[in-house]
Parts: C-alpha cells; structure tokens; sequence
C-alpha cells in the first residue's frame, strides 16, 4: 500500500502539470493487449507502478495494459491486479482519471491467482485523480479513505463514506447505446425515464463521465446506480469492464459500503474469470436499484 501510495502521489503531480510536463499524456502511443487505444499516460502509470512494487512482497504483478502476468519477487505473497490509469479517455479533457487496484494471496501459479472468485480479494481500491487526490480501500472490513495534502504529499485519513443509501434517483449509463441493449436493460432505463407517472414513481437524473473510478467514487458519495451492460456490437456483448482489474476490486468497495453489485444477473464477486482480460457486465450501487435491475433480467 505504500507504494501504491508513493506512486500515486507522483502520478498526481504528473496530471496536475498536464502539458507543462513536456508532450500531451493523452497521446496515443499504440495498443494494449486487448486492441484498447494506450495513450502515454497509461504507459507511464503502468511503469511506475511495476517499478515500485520490488521488495514489497508482491510476487505476481497482473496489468490491463500487460497480457501476461509479470513475476515481481519469487518468494512474495500477494498478488497485485491493477488498471493503472482508469479513464483515460478523459485526459486531455481535465476530468477527474483514476487507478484501480486489486490485492490477492498469491498462487504457486501466475494465472491462478487472479482466475478466482472476487470474494478472495484481500484489498480493493482505488486512488481519484480528480480536485484532490484520494485513496479508497477495503481490506474486508468497511471502506477507508485518505487524501493527498498536497503540501507534504502524503496521504492522509480523512472520515470514510456514510453506508450507501439504499434508494437513489440517479442512474448512470452511456446513453449512446441505449438501441444496442438487450432487452432488460433497455425496459429499466425507459422505466426510469418515464419518471414520477411511470412505474417507478419517482424522477431520476442520469450521469455519465465515462470514468469508473469517478462513477464509483459518487456513488460512494452519495448513492446512485451504474450500468455498463453488454451490448449487441461486436467485442461488446459481456461489455468492456474487465473483471479481474477493474470490476472485482471495485465490487468489494461497493459491497463494504453497503451496496450491491452485479453483472445484472447474479453477484459479481462469485463469477470467476476464465482469462485475465475477461470482460463482465457490470451493474452497482443502492441495493434497491441493483436489485430492480436483477429483477427486470429474471422477468
């Protein structure tokens, strides 16, 4: 955690100077494994952090923008799964970006330590690169939060999230899409948008930033419901969300701050991955409307 920490904190500094670091962090500099646009920013955080990790007890080193795992110390403990820079279509738009961390016991082998139920995370987290820069992390009980002062650049405890509200009227989803849903997804949103006379009783507002970590981390702070479902284009149909960097990890958050989360159909932190780069519908938040969602895929 401390390096995580250390890196996050010279990650932020990077950000903050945009520009003023020398070349655009949003350009693009190839792809990644999975055909994902990298941009130079991606690459950075992704080198830093592997960098950081030798001598901390991490022996498998698991990145979205690596296809293999890395072995870090032979005799370590821990596996570390990590979305280095979560967002980063945002970059060169200045909005909030964030890395998405999950920690787990680590296996004799590479892969088998990540393709396991989420339910056997040790840590899960994520650091906001946003206003301020903050880390939110469980270690299976309850949710901690700590901010970057930026005068000594160490991060430090502030008060946790209340319990996330069980009923909201913000949903958050890309729009965009809506044609491409299937059919239960589709019902629920057009339900929600039909507003107090509709079958929810209740007007919603929707969200979009395109960002997970800055999703969750409103959610966190005041309640809501997120949607990244599948879709019929081709290379969408589980959605884009990986299961193993980003959708574990921030299931567990969720899950210890009260809420629910899903891939629509049944809790996310059973499914196990069947490859490292595995993608996962993924549905969280107030435990009312995850569980509204689940039931309009059962209907």
């Amino acid at each position: 955690m401390q390096a995580l920490a250390r890196v996050a904190a010279d990650l932020a500094l990077t950000i903050a100077r945009g520009p003023l670091g020398g070349g655009s962090l949003a350009a693009e500099v190839g792809n990644n494994s999975d055909g994902d646009n990298q941009k130079a920013l991606d690459v950075i955080a992704d080198e830093a952090f592997a960098a950081a990790l030798p001598g901390t007890g991490v022996r498998w080193y698991a990145s979205e923008e690596q296809e293999e795992v890395v072995e870090i110390d032979a005799d370590g403990t821990l596996g570390l799964a990590i979305d280095p820079l979560d967002g980063s279509s945002n970059i060169d738009v200045n909005v909030s970006i964030g890395t998405i961390f999950s920690i787990r016991p680590a296996q004799p082998d590479a892969e088998d330590t990540f393709l396991r139920p989420g339910r056997e995370q040790i840590a899960g987290g994520y650091i906001v690169y946003g206003p301020m820069t903050a880390m939110v992390v469980t270690f299976g009980d309850g949710v901690l939060t700590f901010v970057l002062d930026p005068e000594d650049r160490v991060f430090k405890p502030v008060d946790s999230p209340k319990p996330i509200p069980a009923a909201t009227k913000e949903f958050a989803i890309n729009a965009s899409n809506a044609l491409r849903w299937e059919a239960p997804v589709q019902a629920y949103v057009t339900d929600c948008q039909k507003g107090e006379a509709g079958p929810l009783g209740k007007t919603f507002n929707m969200r979009w930033v395109a960002s997970l970590v800055a999703e969750t981390h409103r959610i966190l702070s005041r309640g809501g419901i997120f949607l990244y479902p599948g879709d019929s284009r081709k290379g969408y149909e589980m959605g884009r969300l990986r299961m193993v960097y980003e959708c574990a990890p921030i299931a567990m958050l969720i899950e210890q701050a009260g809420g629910r989360a899903t891939t629509g159909r049944a809790p996310l932190l059973d499914q196990v991955p069947d490859k490292l780069h595995a993608r996962t519908p993924l549905v969280f938040g107030s435990t009312e409307e995850v569980d509204r969602v689940t039931a309009y895929h059962q209907t």
